[in-house]
C-alpha cells in the first residue's frame, strides 16, 4: 500500500442570489433571539446575498422574523410588517418564531409568527444554521420568481 497525497478537495458550493439587478429584494431582520446571532453569521459571511434594508421598513422588501415574539413584542412586529411597501415578504426563522419554540407554553409568547402576519417560507431548527437561511431566502426567490 502507497500513501500518496490525498486527492484535491472539490471546491465550496457557493450559492449567489443575484438580487441585485432588476427587482432587488432587500432583507430586514427582525432579531429577536439566539437566531439572530445565526442571521447575523449569514450576512456578514455573505454580503453578496443579504442586501440590508439599512433605511429601515420603507425601503425593505422582506422581513426576516428571527426569535421568540412575545406577546408584548407582538404589536410592533405587526406594525412593522403594515408599514412595508408592496410587495412584501415574511421568512419565520428559527423554531421560536414559527411556533413558540420550547417557550410554547408560556403565557407571555406568541405562538408563532403566523398568527400576527402572513409567512412566506419558514426556515425550521433552534437555532437553524445560516446556510438554512441562504435556503429559505433561495426559496423565497424562487417563490417570487414563479408569481411573476
Amino acid at each position: 500500500m502507497t500513501i500518496g497525497r490525498p486527492s484535491a478537495a472539490p471546491a465550496p458550493l457557493r450559492l449567489t442570489l443575484d438580487w441585485g439587478h432588476g427587482d432587488a429584494v432587500y432583507v430586514f431582520e427582525v432579531g429577536l433571539a439566539c437566531c439572530a446571532v445565526e442571521f447575523a453569521a449569514a450576512s456578514v459571511e455573505r454580503a453578496d446575498v443579504l442586501r440590508s434594508a439599512a433605511d429601515g421598513p420603507g425601503s425593505a422588501s422582506v422581513i426576516v422574523v428571527s426569535g421568540t415574539v412575545t406577546d408584548k413584542l407582538a404589536p410592533a412586529v405587526k406594525d412593522f410588517y403594515d408599514r412595508l411597501p408592496a410587495p412584501k415578504y415574511v421568512v419565520s426563522f428559527g423554531a421560536c418564531a414559527n411556533c413558540g419554540g420550547p417557550y410554547w407554553d408560556s403565557y407571555c409568547v406568541t405562538k408563532g409568527v403566523d398568527q400576527l402576519v402572513p409567512v412566506d417560507v419558514y426556515v425550521p431548527g433552534c437555532p437553524p444554521r445560516p446556510e438554512a437561511l441562504i435556503d429559505g431566502l433561495a426559496e423565497l426567490r424562487r417563490m417570487i420568481e414563479g408569481a411573476a
